[in-house]
């Protein structure tokens, strides 16, 4: 029977989003583990391009943590084996604190991880500390460490800050907005880790600052629970996966990858912008990511292009999500109008929006089974194939995204988390399976993939 563990951990949360969680949570995670601490960052909720930041900024694996998405019995899974390792665990939260079913309230609660507040304190003084007072006692339940001032002007500004707590509420310190460690972002969140050159810098300058502004100690350790550990059979023994990996494509979830392995397949990565033959393999999956940045690249590389489509012309398994989906169709259009012919295996084109199209957590009920995930773009998408399912948005929103087949070949804007059934998983990329199971679309009506609602989440 194994036994609970034991970390220090607090969860970083906001009144808001655009508070700078992320910058705050990497700040942290970069300062401890300067000082020679071993620290585990997880994320809540949906989000790829944030653990991209804070796998950098604390030098070991992110993953996600939700309660509905993830599951309690998963993320429990995941938070006692960090507190077997670590010497500190961090939790980024998702939206405002109480923002959202479940929130990151939900989550601190319902694990007992105290919350540490991120509040921007630009145009702030005294109301600092009735904001931070407000998220501290709205809910009685809830465990609360401190607060934490972000973007602060002067020395003085924060000692302002900081005078205005009250009722012992523990001040964490502070970040000023004069230090150039905010990070970068673009239309789908931050910028990805890989395409900043100068993010150790970036993620060292905000650790020394945090530093300089407050005592540097560990929060109280939290007891975690140990798990039911069930283990993964090994349905994808041997089955070798081409993942692609580059500036186009980079959104998966560490906890999906590491299901496959689990399973028993081979992952094998690669880029299709710059390789020009596929590894040799069995399945293919190709995640979100931005290819609309990359749309006349990936375009020109036609050797790619014949590649894949001879991979799907013998009958091989292949799953598209998001931003892979968009590089299935005969076409792409960016913001500027500037059009790519791409692999035309999904009859379609897809045309950018300067303005968000859809945003949920998703349910999708395949022929393979139920699977969970979410769904974030900024395209619109038109084609006359008829999707063999929708997804249905937990929390009574929009979103209904289409999944559409064609052999073996599945795609859609959902970003699906495989541990959410793995046996399904396995069905979508194993080799050999029931003929029935893998369904073909039949070209009625003129279908545009639209508007969701939900939690966010990170996608293309």
């Amino acid at each position: 029977m194994n036994q609970p563990r034991h970390c220090p951990a607090v969860l970083i949360a906001a009144p808001a989003s655009g508070q700078g969680k992320t910058t705050v949570t990497a700040a942290l995670a970069r300062l401890h583990r300067n000082l020679g601490r071993k620290v585990r960052v997880f994320k809540c909720g949906p989000d790829f391009l944030d653990p991209m930041i804070h796998e950098r900024a604390s030098g070991a694996p992110v993953y996600q943590l939700d309660m509905w998405m993830v599951g309690e019995q998963e993320s429990r899974r995941l938070l006692w084996e960090a507190a077997g390792e670590a010497d500190l665990i961090l939790i980024e939260g998702v939206m405002g604190l109480f923002d959202g079913t479940p929130s990151s309230a939900d989550l601190a609660r319902h694990f007992g991880v105290p919350v540490l507040a991120v509040i921007d304190g630009t145009a702030m003084a005294q109301t600092f500390g009735a904001l931070a007072l407000g998220l501290a006692r709205y809910q009685a339940d809830l465990p609360f460490a401190g607060v934490l001032a972000n973007r602060v002007g002067t020395v003085r500004h924060a000692q302002l800050l900081e005078g205005s707590l009250t009722e012992g509420l523990r001040w964490y310190g502070a970040l000023s907005r004069e230090t150039g460690i905010e990070l970068p972002s673009r239309h789908l969140g931050l910028v990805q880790a890989s395409e900043l050159n100068d993010l150790d810098l970036r993620l060292d300058a905000a650790a020394e600052a945090l530093a300089g502004s407050c005592e540097v100690a560990l929060p109280p350790p939290v007891e975690f629970a140990a798990p039911e550990v069930i283990s993964a059979e090994p349905l994808l023994a041997g089955v070798r996966i081409a993942v692609a990996r580059d500036e186009a494509f980079a959104f998966t979830y560490g906890a999906s990858l590491d299901l496959l392995r689990a399973m028993g397949a081979q992952l094998h990565f690669f880029s299709p912008i710059h390789d020009r033959v596929l590894p040799d393999a069995d399945s293919l999956y190709l995640p979100g990511g931005y290819p609309e940045l990359h749309h006349q690249a990936l375009s020109q590389n036609t050797a790619m292009l014949q590649a894949i489509r001879a991979h799907h012309g013998a009958g091989k398994p292949l799953l598209a999500e998001c931003g892979g989906m968009l590089y299935l169709l005969d076409s792409l259009t960016d913001v500027e109008g500037t059009r790519a012919e791409l692999l035309g295996l999904l009859q379609g084109d897809a045309v950018m929006q300067k303005r968000l199209a859809a945003l949920a957590l998703q349910t999708v009920e395949l022929p393979e089974g139920v699977l969970r995930g979410h769904t974030y773009h900024h395209s619109l998408t038109s084609t006359q194939w008829q999707p063999i399912a929708r997804g249905l948005s937990p929390n009574g929103g929009r979103g209904a995204e289409a999944v559409y087949r064609q052999g073996r070949m599945t795609a859609s804007y959902v970003h699906f988390y495989f541990p959410s059934n793995p046996v399904a998983v396995a069905a979508l990329f194993a080799p050999e399976r029931d003929a029935a199971i893998a369904g073909k679309p039949a070209p009625t009506g003129d279908c545009i993939a639209n508007v969701g609602a939900g939690l966010p989440a990170i996608g293309s």
